[in-house]
Formats: structure tokens, C-alpha cells, sequence
């Protein structure tokens, strides 16, 4: 079958709707909103700290926020990128408002603002301690009011469509491509149908899943990266995967794993080994509010010479009452495995949380592909650099999901539906031997992601998965070839090319810097250049 809309959006996230709702409003067309599963499932809503504005101007300003996002990157940021997100988000923030979306406020009607790692002041807008799932209720019921947005839940995206599927050989070097839409398996017909479109915008988020243990839901498979790469778009800063500190430690949920939000550090939290003793202020004078990377890294270290499964975070210390109103839903999981946050250390470890690299895109959120934007953590904006500061990812996807919609807006009249693309070629079955491959083979995905390409790298771990991954490539590829496409050997596809794309970019980059570390280049390039000159 064979669709037209004027707006394509893959992805249901902050990032997604957020755009849908900025186009459909214009009235400029008609929006296709594809789900991979249904709105309430994507990573949005998992955020439980908060979003990134700067809001009281008696205090705070925005080159504060600026410079600490610059200090997290690791100085690899786009200083243009970080400007315009954080000069943006107050307005991104009110348009939220306006679409129905909530933030507790205190008792003068300001803002109540947490402040979390890394930043110099309070400057984190939250709804209790589960922003991302009130942001996505808000956003949801605006997307689902407005008649020029269809959505279509459970249906997923298997490719983009561009001059390759006309028959036109496209390379990494072929300067001119263009998205014309996507081909998406639809769940009730089991076929591949052809959504034509006239702009296109990938919102698929994250890809925690590829990794053993992550914070994201299972379906963080990298899918929108993992097409764009294949369709020959850019793809940048892979290496940098962020990895959250602190997760509740239970392995009988590991995806997701249950988030201990950073804001509970923010708000007094102690990070500690199970027998009490502290052990930040042996890797930072910012002790337990240092950056992310900085604190899982300490983790991660205390755990393998202690031989320790989990470290602790310990708000015992805090008021009993105070805690459970800043923190219920973290309060209601945690007592029902038997722990009483108030009186109790939390079982903590790091898991894979955030992607800071993906597809490339310039200020207007438009990737290297025409007509091709994207939008939220699955994009690479620069803003991030080397790290991303806490609570501003939300922030960045709003931000960027209104410049996309802006420039779509002005730019679409110039495009047309291209009808010569052909229909998807669905010949193949799926035995359910074939089946069993697939979920061993996203099994193997997650244990060489999680053992090799970890918080800690070395060259001959990043060698070990890139023959591991190229083997599994081979594998699925061929089977691909001979079966019909499903999500689960799409998704599995998707995770082997996101591996990949980590790996190399890591195997690349010779030094260690924000969120890479590798044992065989643990200095900044910048210091190995000091050195030399000194040498000299």
C-alpha cells in the first residue's frame, strides 16, 4: 500500500511530537506520526530528572549554561549548537506549556528548579521526579487533539527511501541525496508498506539497547541511525555513549534497568561502598555532583577492585518526609523490592543511558540526506561534544524540533511526492529456527557491547568486537536476504550497525576524551601536543 503525507515523523518522543505539533499547526500539510510501538512507550518518558532552562535571571544566565556545557563536552562542543539551546530553551519551554505539559512551581509561582552534576546553578525545571513521562502525557494528548496528525502506533520503520531505491548507485561521496519517505512494515498486514513524503524527520532516539544493561527500553535499537547510515548520511561522535552512574541494581531488570535519577545526588545523595566508606573524593573535589562520566568511571573502578557487583547511594541522611515528596515514584519502586530509601543504602551500578553522537545535522536539524532531518538524542547537534550535561537532552530535542519544523516550513513548497519509487519487494519467510539466530544474535550484540566497548576501551577490546560484529553482520545480512522483513531481524540489523559505528568511531579516536577512555590513550590530544612541544 501506498501512502502520501506532506510530514513524515519517525519517532514518538519529545522530539517527534514536538515537530509534528509545530508543522501540523502551520497547516501545511498533512502529518504522518509513525510509533514503533504505542506514544506512551518511548525513552521520553523514562526521563525522571528534569529539563534544562535557564529561568531565574536574578542568579542564573546563560552564559553559565553555556560554559558548563562546554566544561561536560569535554571542549568538543559546537559552541553555535550550545548557543542556540540554551538561548532557545526559555521560549522552547513556554511552548511545552502551551501544549499542555506541567512543571512543579513553589509556593511564589517561580519555577521549582533542581540543580544536578556538573551544573554551576539551579536551573533544572521538573514534574516531580517523572518529567519525561509528564512531558510525554502533555505533548500525547496535544499530538492526538489535532486532526492534521495521523498517528500510526506499532508500525515500524525497515528503510528510508532515496535515489538508491530508483536504481541510482549512492555512495558516501554522492553529494545530492534525497529522503523521498520510508518503507513501514505495518503489524496488521505483516507487508512492508510505502510511505511517500515530502520531508521526512528521524526521531527514533536512542540505542541503550545494544548494550547488556540500559536505562532506555527495549526498544532503544538505534533504529533511525542505523538507516541513515546505511543510506549513506552522515553519522558522527558514536563514541561517545554515556553511561548513567547510578541504576537501580537488580538483574532481574535490565532493560531497562529501573533510573536512580542524578537529581537525587543533587538533592544530598552520598555515593558509597556497601560497607559505608565514601570513595568520591579520591576521583574528584566535586565528589558525588561531579560529571557523569567521571562518576561512572569511579564506579565502575571501586567495583572491579572491591570485586563488588553494586556500590550505593545513600540518602539516609536527608529528611524521610522531604525525600519521599521530592522523590515518590523512586520511593514506591524501590520499597517494592524490599528497600526503604529513607533508612536504606540504594543498590546502585552504571548502565548504558545516552547516545551524545548520531546523525549529523547542521542549526536547522537537517542531516546530509535532503529533506532528511533529525531530532533528538538519535541526531548529533554538537551540543553534547564529548558529554552531555545533565538535563539537557529533553531540552535540545525541543529546541531543535521547532528550527526543523521552521525550515521544513519554509522549504517544503519547493518539494514534491516522488511517485517512480517502487513498492517494497517482500518475498521470503521466517522459520522459527530463524528466530531462535535472531534472539541469540541480539544477545551476543549486548555481551560484546557491554565487555568490549564499555565505560573502559582498550585497542585490543575494540578489535575483539569489530571481528565479533563483522562475523554477526555476515550472518544476518545473508539471513535478511532470504526472509521476510520483521521487526525483530530490522531491529537486530540496526543493533549490529550501531555497534559497529561505536566501535569504529572509538578505534578512531587516539586518545581519551569525554565519555571515551581507553587504557592506551588515556591523555587528551591537546596534552600529547603540549608534551611534544615541550620535547622539543
Amino acid at each position: 500500500m501506498i501512502h502520501k503525507f506532506d510530514f513524515l515523523v519517525i519517532g514518538g518522543g519529545i522530539a517527534g511530537m514536538s515537530y509534528a505539533l509545530s508543522v501540523a499547526n502551520r497547516g501545511k500539510g498533512r502529518v504522518a506520526l509513525i510509533c514503533k510501538t504505542s506514544l506512551d512507550e518511548a525513552n521520553t518518558a523514562k526521563a525522571q530528572g528534569g529539563i534544562a532552562s535557564v529561568s531565574n535571571f536574578a542568579v542564573d544566565n546563560f552564559e553559565k549554561h553555556i560554559h558548563d556545557t562546554m566544561v561536560a563536552g569535554d571542549y568538543i562542543s559546537d559552541p553555535l549548537a550550545v548557543r542556540q539551546v540554551v538561548c532557545n530553551a526559555p521560549s522552547a519551554i513556554q511552548t511545552l506549556v502551551d501544549w499542555g505539559v506541567n512543571f512543579d512551581k513553589s509556593h511564589d509561582g517561580t519555577y521549582d528548579l533542581h540543580r544536578e552534576g556538573g551544573h554551576s546553578d539551579f536551573r533544572i525545571l521538573h514534574h516531580a521526579d517523572d518529567t519525561g513521562f509528564e512531558i510525554q502525557r502533555g505533548l500525547m494528548e496535544a499530538v492526538r487533539a489535532n486532526p492534521h496528525i495521523t498517528v500510526f502506533e506499532n508500525h515500524y520503520a525497515v528503510e528510508i527511501i532515496t535515489q538508491h531505491h530508483l536504481g541510482r548507485k549512492v555512495t558516501r561521496r554522492t553529494q545530492d541525496i534525497e529522503c523521498y519517505g520510508a518503507y513501514i512494515l505495518n503489524p496488521d498486514t505483516q507487508k512492508v508498506d510505502t510511505f511517500l513524503s515530502k520531508v521526512t524527520l528521524m526521531a527514533t532516539g536512542g540505542v541503550g539497547a545494544v548494550y547488556a544493561m540500559t536505562s532506555n527500553p527495549v526498544i532503544a535499537t538505534g533504529d533511525g541511525i542505523a538507516m541513515v547510515y546505511r543510506a549513506k548520511g552522515t553519522v558522527k561522535d558514536m563514541e561517545f555513549v554515556q553511561f548513567h552512574p547510578t541504576v537501580l541494581y537488580n538483574p532481574s531488570e535490565t532493560h531497562p534497568a529501573f533510573l536512580i535519577t542524578e537529581a537525587m545526588r543533587g538533592y544530598g545523595g552520598v555515593l558509597r561502598l556497601p560497607d559505608g566508606q565514601e570513595f568520591m573524593q579520591k576521583y574528584d573535589e566535586r565528589l558525588s555532583l561531579a560529571p557523569r562520566d567521571i562518576v561512572a568511571r569511579a564506579i565502575d573502578h571501586e567495583m572491579k577492585i572491591h570485586g563488588l557487583n553494586h556500590v550505593c547511594l545513600d540518602l539516609t541522611h536527608k529528611d524521610a518526609e522531604e525525600t519521599k515528596r521530592h522523590f515518590p515514584h523512586i520511593y514506591e519502586k524501590c520499597m517494592s523490592v524490599g528497600i526503604d530509601i529513607t533508612k536504606d543504602y540504594i543498590p546502585v551500578c552504571p548502565s548504558a543511558h545516552y547516545m551524545c553522537g548520531g546523525i549529523k545535522v547542521d542549526l536547522n536539524g537537517e542531516s546530509s540526506i535532503h529533506r532528511l532531518y533529525a531530532v533528538g538524542e538519535c541526531s548529533c547537534t554538537g551540543l553534547h561534544g564529548g558529554n552531555r550535561l545533565a538535563s539537557n537532552s529533553l531540552i535540545e530535542a525541543a529546541v531543535y524540533a521547532k528550527s526543523a519544523a521552521a525550515h521544513s516550513l519554509e522549504m517544503i513548497d519547493k518539494y514534491d511526492f516522488n511517485t517512480d519509487v517502487p513498492e517494497w519487494n517482500d518475498e521470503g519467510t521466517m522459520t522459527n529456527e530463524e528466530h531462535v539466530l535472531i534472539t541469540q544474535s541480539v544477545r551476543e550484540v549486548g555481551e560484546i557491547m557491554s565487555n568490549y566497548v564499555g565505560i573502559v576501551r582498550s585497542d585490543l577490546r575494540l578489535k575483539r568486537a569489530w571481528d565479533r560484529l563483522d562475523l554477526l553482520y555476515e550472518e544476518t545480512e545473508n539471513l535478511f536476504k532470504r526472509v521476510k522483513a520483521t521487526k525483530d531481524i530490522c531491529e537486530l540489523r540496526n543493533m549490529i550497525n550501531v555497534g559497529y559505528l561505536i566501535t569504529r568511531q572509538a578505534i578512531e579516536r587516539k586518545e581519551s576524551r569525554g565519555l571515551h577512555y581507553t587504557v592506551d590513550y588515556p591523555k587528551h590530544a591537546y596534552d600529547k601536543k603540549t608534551e611534544e612541544k615541550i620535547d622539543k
